[in-house]
């Protein structure tokens, strides 16, 4: 990361680094770069997404985005590797980075968390999936039991190729809806809701064109 950007702080708390499992001559690394003027309570990062030769530790492909991440009262608390098997042709599969959100307030509780997908197409690396969210908790509440909280929960799952010889990724969603109310002697929390739905994404030729409903904002 050094090489790549001589004099930039480096942010070891909001950085990954693992051989990849389906290759273990590659390495995989993100690292959250902290723009000047930064502060604890809000920011911007640029984000730095690299393939390096495991032995040698050159760096392969790399893929810089400028202020990809915003940090205010919906705080960026991490930034992950997921080496899931994202089987996208016979020839290429993908990487995922996550980055995961909490707010701050205590009776207004949130946690949310993006998915973008990657892959490494000769020594160029092309992300193909940008913010999916996959993760959307929330609630309001009085702080001690009574209250309402939501959760909704994506995952990918690969389909059958299409045309081009992509495979579809099909994404499954988990909903659900609770209520916190105090009796007499406890908390008491009931499921009010729940719903599944699956959306599928098609490869346009560049990437997977994730619907506003579905992106991370």
């Amino acid at each position: 990361m050094k090489t790549l950007h001589p004099g930039r702080q480096l942010d070891t708390e909001h950085a990954a680094c693992k051989v990849w499992p389906a290759d273990p001559s590659l390495t995989l690394a993100v690292q959250a770069l902290p723009q000047a003027g930064n502060t604890d309570d809000e920011g911007e990062y640029d984000v730095e997404v690299l393939v390096a030769d495991s032995k040698s530790g050159a760096i392969i492909a790399h893929a810089y985005e400028p202020s990809a991440i915003s940090s205010d009262a919906i705080r960026f608390s991490q930034i992950d590797l997921d080496t899931a098997r994202y089987q996208l042709t016979p020839q290429l599969r993908a990487f995922g980075v996550r980055v995961t959100y909490e707010g701050a307030s205590r009776v207004n509780p949130y946690e949310g968390q993006a998915l973008s997908l990657y892959v490494l197409d000769g020594h160029t690396l092309r992300r193909v999936v940008d913010d999916l969210a996959v993760q959307n908790n929330s609630g309001e509440w009085d702080g001690n039991c009574a209250g309402t909280f939501s959760a909704t929960t994506r995952t990918l799952a690969i389909g059958p190729a299409n045309s081009a010889g992509y495979a579809t990724l099909r994404v499954g969603e988990t909903s659900k809806e609770s209520v916190s109310k105090q009796t007499s002697k406890d908390c008491v929390s009931t499921d009010r809701s729940s719903k599944r739905s699956t959306t599928t994404l098609e490869y346009d030729g560049s990437a997977y064109r994730v619907p506003k409903a579905l992106h991370y904002e």
